[in-house]
């Protein structure tokens, strides 16, 4: 239960007993029914920017926005925002980057609307501060209800293959 660490013991209760009674993947497959088509790295550029434009228009632009199979979702990441200033010349240029962990190729489309949400929050606010966490939530009301439900996504993903879950496809959508 590495994922919920953090969470309140009666919902980690509650998780263990769907989780040991085999029903933790029908009760997500029944909450979230589909999987997302944003499959290429294109189209979660084309997806990340359709959210920023709507919400965050005048933050600093993205220069990239992929899925990366480096990101290990068992060391505590679903996604992850970079900065970097890089001088070219006489001159400074900054470059803002978000990386979504491969596994939610295959997830719900709420799952990765929120890690999205996230990693934007962070061209605004850098740390996981009330600012931060408001932010996130004006972007993606149900955010703390997404935010939890990934994290069950992601027990069960790693229950049903015994390996970490970075490395599965969910079978609950197949």
């Amino acid at each position: 239960m590495k994922y919920l660490a953090g969470y309140s013991e009666q919902l980690i209760m509650q998780a263990g007993q769907l989780l040991a009674e085999n029903r933790l993947g029908s009760f997500l497959q029944q909450k979230y029914p589909l999987r997302h088509e944003i499959k290429t790295d294109k189209a979660l550029y084309d997806f990340t920017m359709e959210i920023k434009n709507g919400f965050l228009r005048t933050a600093p632009p993205l220069s990239r926005v992929m899925y990366d199979g480096k990101i290990h979702a068992a060391l505590n990441a679903l996604g992850c925002h970079t900065f970097v200033s890089r001088v070219q010349g006489g001159r400074l240029k900054a470059k803002n980057e978000i990386r979504v962990a491969a596994v939610f190729r295959e997830a719900p489309p709420e799952f990765l609307k929120m890690i999205v949400v996230h990693e934007l929050a962070h061209l605004k606010e850098k740390e996981h501060n009330k600012a931060f966490y408001k932010l996130c939530e004006y972007m993606e009301p149900a955010y703390y209800q997404l935010e939890f439900d990934a994290r069950l996504f992601l027990t069960q993903l790693e229950k049903e293959k015994g390996t970490a879950a970075w490395d599965l496809t969910p079978s609950i959508y197949r």
